[in-house]
């Protein structure tokens, strides 16, 4: 009698620990289904904050472009001050918009990143003494960030930095030097236009 009581509490305690057992296995896979489901939630969140972020960066360009612009320069000054007003005020908004995506870097990419950006700024000090060498060193980076083959020369040096980097880091270095890239091939424009303009002499515009 006593040999059927204990075996039968070992039962009750075996019966027990596997239910307890199932128990905490479906409570973990609930919650590592909840933990996929945040994942996927934090990079999208992530995604979307770097979208706004190139959005505001875009923005900012446009201004700085209209500002900068030939074309503002060729209207009335009453005109061009209500616009230059109105750039300003669209600057001011757009740059208190703030929006950062932070990288989780370990120390090999820290590294990589200070010397892809020092090597970037050295050439950007040197654009306004020759911009013409320092559209085409651009352009050498610039090639070393993008997968498709591209019809100018790599810096292959420059290539095996970005590499090094964080995936993130590479994406904005490539936009960096597309946007380096574009202000110069607007730069250039203006100073064309401008030299034209000195060549045919001044023009009226219409305006009293």
């Amino acid at each position: 009698m006593a040999q059927a009581k204990i075996q039968a509490k070992t039962n009750d305690a075996t019966c027990s620990k596997f239910s307890r057992t199932l128990s905490m296995a479906d409570r973990s896979g609930q919650l590592l289904e909840s933990l996929d489901q945040l994942e996927m939630r934090v990079e999208t969140l992530r995604e979307a904050a770097s979208a706004m972020e190139h959005e505001r960066e875009c923005i900012l360009e446009m201004i700085q472009s209209i500002q900068n612009g030939q074309e503002l320069r060729n209207i009335c000054p009453g005109e061009r001050e209500e616009l230059s007003l109105t750039a300003n005020r669209l600057m001011g908004r757009t740059l208190s918009v703030e929006i950062r995506v932070g990288t989780i870097r370990n120390s090999q990419q820290e590294e990589a990143l200070h010397k892809a950006t020092s090597v970037i700024d050295e050439i950007v000090k040197k654009l306004l003494d020759d911009m013409e060498s320092g559209r085409q060193q651009l352009r050498a980076l610039h090639a070393a960030c993008v997968t498709e083959a591209p019809p100018v020369p790599i810096d292959q040096k420059f290539q095996a930095i970005v590499i090094s980097c964080a995936l993130e880091d590479q994406k904005n270095i490539k936009r960096r030097l597309e946007t380096l890239l574009r202000n110069v091939e607007n730069a250039e424009k203006n100073i064309k236009i401008m030299d034209h303009q000195k060549l045919e002499g001044p023009k009226a515009n219409g305006c009293q």
